[in-house]
């Protein structure tokens, strides 16, 4: 694209309006300007209620996928990046979940999550050999994470994810109308709009929580759907190191009412799996009887229960 062009595309996009609330900021106290931020960063979660549907729409498509053991895959630049591989990498050790489950994918690799690798999103033939490399066929799901919506590298991705058949997903704080505009889709758009940041252009703000919140949507619904926690409690935690350990005991103490021995005692006959342990000490059975009833009841630890007093 003809810089001429580019620059065109780019001071039309809303995350590089000038915010009139926040135009004397440089001049003002310490005390002022985190005010001024504390106001703007309010306004981030009422903007994701207005997409609630959208996320729903996304999230029972994620459902259906991991169901048939497909993977989420979110793919980004800068800020918008680090997001996707932040929430996938907390998966595994959150709710017990493979690490191929739910994979983050950046710009310039694993060297971007660190130091910023200019140029890195300007291609969106790159975002389409990350595609066609790590073979993403349905059923998974490609989340594109962009700011802007415009990101090359993203739109590449997405691009490819839907030649292939994948459903796709874009999360982005740029607008339906300008989304339109620049030829961008997925077949879930997901924008909340949180207006011109703090500071003109600098996405890692109110943009960058509006990603991270619904990230978090996007995937903690999905587990809880999936059977991964008992009421609001996580219970398929991966103990690996001591302190899990000892919150996994607390959350058999908790949801079952025993003591720290009788927690320590059910945990270990579990092989250190709180759901089992949970099953084996609420409905009085053994390992491999919990395990099965587990299996039957697609994991959820309430479901296998309820199945298990009915029997008697």
């Amino acid at each position: 694209m003809p810089e001429s062009e580019l620059f065109k595309e780019i001071i039309g996009l809303d995350t590089e309006q000038i915010n009139p609330r926040t135009k004397e900021i440089d001049v003002l106290p310490t005390s002022k300007i985190l005010e001024l931020i504390n106001k703007e960063d309010m306004l981030v979660p009422l903007a994701i209620q207005q997409e609630l549907k959208n996320i729903e729409k996304a999230v029972e498509q994620i459902i259906s996928s991991f169901k048939q053991n497909g993977r989420l895959f979110y793919i980004g630049a800068g800020t918008s990046g680090r997001l996707g591989v932040v929430d996938a990498s907390e998966c595994p050790p959150t709710f017990g979940s493979q690490p191929e489950m739910v994979q983050g994918i950046i710009a310039g690799g694993k060297e971007a999550v660190f130091v910023a690798q200019e140029g890195a999103e300007d291609f969106p033939e790159n975002g389409a050999k990350e595609i066609i490399n790590r073979n993403i066929n349905p059923p998974d799901i490609v989340c594109g994470i962009a700011a802007s919506g415009r990101t090359p590298y993203v739109k590449g991705a997405l691009e490819e994810a839907k030649k292939r058949g994948c459903h796709t997903i874009l999360v982005t704080t740029s607008s339906r109308k300008k989304l339109a505009e620049l030829n961008i889709s997925a077949d879930t758009l997901i924008c909340p709009d949180v207006g011109p940041e703090v500071i003109a252009g600098s996405t890692r703000m109110k943009s960058g929580t509006a990603q991270k919140l619904v990230l978090n949507m996007l995937t903690t619904a999905s587990m809880i759907r999936l059977g991964k926690t008992y009421d609001n409690v996580m219970i398929d935690l991966q103990m690996t190191n001591k302190k899990l350990k000892e919150r996994a005991k607390k959350t058999i103490m908790s949801l079952c009412k025993v003591n720290y021995d009788t927690a320590s005692k059910y945990l270990k006959l579990s092989d250190y799996h709180v759901k089992t342990a949970i099953v084996m000490i609420k409905t009085n059975v053994s390992k491999e009887k919990a395990k099965e009833l587990l299996d039957i009841a697609n994991g959820f630890v309430k479901v296998a229960i309820r199945d298990k007093n009915q029997e008697i």
